[in-house]
């Protein structure tokens, strides 16, 4: 077997392309010199770009720019398309010094709640490395300060999103969710919560496998997340079942809104790297009953909701008495 030292460029390209992460030789200044398949697979979406800054948003941009800058070896997550969809994913990103004035920029995709919790962990601890760095210089100590804030809001977004598909997780749907229920209670006004479940879900896995079934989670959050109003709220409760808050809201308006989604999404055709899909979802829906209701009965009963509309022929929406 051959050490370190004796693989040769030929031998690298061919490690870097059998690994699943997104790999990326770059100048000091972020232009791109070489990356592997992973990486290429996202390069897509932005054909014309030569610099590695010009795949990410301004404020993403501007935080690697810094990071070049330094040239030191550095480690945060954020968003980053390294699939062919429109959505991003949530990743471990590492820049390295290859001792040739060039950096290698690392991509690996966060997979699952226990990778986010690894990451946040991560995060923290470079926060108070980040603390307990002496001021070498005003620049140096502005460029640390800048990152610092970065990291700790980088840290604070993974805690609470869901890393499959953005949206808020279970756990801070749910914490948005009694404060809700507090509000409604205290000041008597409306609230209305959705549940909503992917049809036949276990079977598209079965089917195409898992990673389209990831495929199918995203694109139904983005449509989810995009067709409801503000100041609704939608997370991930968990596997395919997703919740929406509707503040100032009783169940006509959530019926509304479910029957809208359910033929939006009914019409809409998931494209995938093979070919395309149908996906059809069923939504429960419940209104806050003051005096009546905690958050646990109300999700109860729109939970009760969802399954009599599977029960129906799925594919619809039921309000929950």
């Amino acid at each position: 077997m051959k050490n370190l030292t004796e693989l040769s460029k030929r031998d690298l390209g061919v490690l870097f392309d059998r690994i699943q992460a997104a790999i990326a030789l770059v100048d000091r200044e972020g232009n791109l010199v070489s990356w592997n398949s992973a990486f290429e697979a996202g390069k897509r979406r932005f054909p014309f770009a030569s610099n590695l800054q010009e795949m990410f948003l301004q404020k993403d941009a501007d935080l690697i720019r810094l990071k070049l800058i330094e040239g030191g070896e550095e480690h945060w997550a954020g968003e980053f398309a390294n699939t062919e969809t429109d959505a991003a994913v949530l990743c471990d990103f590492w820049l390295m010094p290859t001792g040739d004035d060039h950096m290698l920029f690392i991509a690996e995709r966060i997979e699952s709640e226990a990778d986010a919790e690894n990451m946040v962990d991560k995060l923290r601890k470079q926060v108070k490395m980040f603390q307990k760095e002496s001021e070498h210089s005003k620049k140096l100590a502005r460029n640390k300060q800048i990152e610092m804030e970065a990291v700790i809001a980088q840290a604070e977004e993974v805690a609470h999103v869901d890393p499959l598909t953005f949206l808020p997780n279970r756990r801070t749907i749910i914490k948005d969710m009694q404060s809700e229920v507090m509000r409604a209670e205290r000041y008597h006004s409306l609230f209305s919560i959705s549940v909503v479940d992917i049809d036949n879900f276990k079977t598209i896995n079965d089917t195409y496998g898992h990673p389209v079934g990831d495929e199918v989670l995203r694109h139904v959050a983005i449509h989810l997340r995009d067709g409801i109003r503000h100041p609704d709220v939608v997370g991930r409760y968990g596997g395919e079942e997703f919740i929406i808050l509707l503040p100032n809201s009783n169940k006509t308006a959530a019926a509304e809104q479910a029957a809208r989604l359910c033929r939006e999404l009914r019409d809409k055709k998931i494209q995938l790297k093979d070919g395309e899909i149908h996906v059809s979802i069923s939504i429960g829906i419940a209104e806050f009953r003051i005096g009546e209701d905690s958050w646990h009965s109300l999700l109860k009963r729109a939970d009760n909701a969802m399954f009599d509309a599977k029960n129906q022929g799925r594919d619809r929406w039921v309000v929950g008495e």
